[in-house]
C-alpha cells in the first residue's frame, strides 16, 4: 500500500496542518522485524480483538515508529506472534520498517507485569528514560493471560528506506 496513492502530496486550497490524521483501526503502520526470533510481522492500528487477530498491533494515542515518546504494541502469546518473546534478552535489535523510514531499537528490558499495569505504555514507561521508546506487550505465561509479558527499546538509530535494509537485518 506503500506509495500507492494517488493523491497529490501537496493540494494550494488545503488548510495547513501540523499533524497527519490518525490512521485507521486495522490499517498497516509498519513491519516489525525481530532478528533474534527469525521474525516479521505486519502491525496494524488499533489493539481491540479484530485489530489484533493475526497482526500485533499499535496502541492508538502512542507515538508512531521514531517519534518521540513510546510506540506500543500488543500481540497475542500464539505460535504466529509472540509466542517466544520471552527470549528476547537486553541488547537484542527490534527494527520497525515504515514507507520512508527504518527505525533500530535495542532492547533495554524485559519483566512481568499485572494485566492493571496500563503505565508501560504511557510516554515514558517506569524504569524507562525519556526518549524515542518501543514497548511490546503480549499475555503470560504460554497458553494462559493473568500477566502480560513486556519488552522495552529504546531507538538507537535511524535510516532512510532509500539507503537499503539496516545491517541489523543482513543489509
Amino acid at each position: 500500500e506503500w506509495g500507492a496513492s494517488t493523491e497529490p502530496a501537496v493540494s494550494p486550497s488545503a488548510p495547513a496542518s501540523s499533524a497527519a490524521p490518525p490512521p485507521a483501526n486495522g490499517t498497516s503502520i509498519a513491519i516489525l522485524h525481530i532478528p533474534r526470533l527469525g521474525k516479521r510481522w505486519v502491525v496494524v492500528e488499533g489493539v481491540g480483538p479484530q485489530d489484533i487477530l493475526r497482526n500485533p498491533g499499535h496502541y492508538p494515542d502512542t507515538a508512531m515508529p521514531g517519534q518521540e515518546g513510546n510506540f506500543a504494541i500488543a500481540g497475542h502469546r500464539n505460535r504466529g506472534t509472540f509466542w517466544s518473546l520471552d527470549r528476547m534478552q537486553r541488547g537484542d535489535k527490534i527494527i520497525v520498517q515504515t514507507d520512508a523510514s527504518w527505525f533500530i531499537y535495542e532492547v533495554t528490558a524485559q519483566r512481568i507485569v499485572a494485566p492493571t499495569a496500563v503505565e508501560v505504555v504511557q510516554p515514558v514507561p517506569p524504569g524507562q528514560q525519556p526518549g524515542r521508546l518501543l514497548t511490546i506487550t503480549t499475555c503470560h505465561p504460554l497458553l494462559d493471560n493473568y500477566q502480560r509479558l513486556i519488552v522495552h527499546a529504546t531507538l538507537i538509530r535511524e535510516q532512510p528506506s532509500s539507503a537499503g535494509r539496516p545491517a541489523e537485518l543482513g543489509g
